[in-house]
């Protein structure tokens, strides 16, 4: 099993008969020019990915919410969305606003039976957020029992508490080497401190 080698003479002359060629100039398409930004429900898309991994970019629209949306729609998944149209774009907003009333199914939407006026409705972006913190809020002020968690910032949907959810309060858990480290500095502070006292 032996390898073959060039000679030195061989890989001297081939070197310059390569010349470089030219990189061929890029071939303009016509004017389906894909637009690197798109504005949806007040959110800012990538154009260059297809429509439904870019819907769930908007906050409130999940994998099955936006699969719905691009099938109510007739519009292709796997096409750009910077390559959609004005009419297209418009059409998704709608269809994002009032879903059900272009035959998306109630149990897909994410805001049921709400307790104000009781309807069924889909919100995203900034109208979920403010929701969520009115929820909250409610919550807090009729001094529930998940009122008073998100009070204190504690988990809320019963989680344990000991190891997780200790990020800004004191660790009480300290590991044996540690804590051995720390005595050691404390030992050695203490004398330097006392130091006038025992010279008295």
């Amino acid at each position: 099993m032996g390898s073959t080698k060039l000679r030195p003479n061989e890989d001297k002359e081939e070197k310059p008969k390569e010349k470089k060629a030219a990189k061929p100039a890029k071939i303009e398409r016509g004017k389906e020019d894909a637009r690197t930004l798109v504005r949806v429900a007040a959110t800012d898309l990538d154009g260059e990915r297809p429509v439904e991994i870019a819907l769930k970019r908007v906050k409130g629209i999940s994998q099955m919410m936006s699969n719905a949306i691009c099938t109510v729609s007739g519009i292709d998944c796997s096409r750009k969305i910077g390559s959609l149209s004005e009419a297209e774009i418009q059409k998704l907003e709608e269809i994002i606003k009032d879903p059900m009333k272009f035959g998306v199914p109630v149990w897909a939407v994410n805001r049921r039976r709400d307790i104000m006026t009781g309807a069924d409705m889909h919100l995203t972006g900034p109208d979920l957020d403010m929701t969520t913190k009115f929820d909250v809020q409610r919550m807090v002020d009729m001094k529930s029992y998940k009122g008073v968690r998100h009070m204190l910032g504690l988990p809320v949907r019963g989680q344990r508490t000991r190891s997780s959810f200790r990020k800004g309060r004191v660790v009480g858990v300290i590991r044996k080497t540690i804590r051995m480290q720390m005595e050691k500095e404390g030992k050695e502070k203490k004398p330097e401190g006392k130091k006038p006292e025992e010279k008295k």
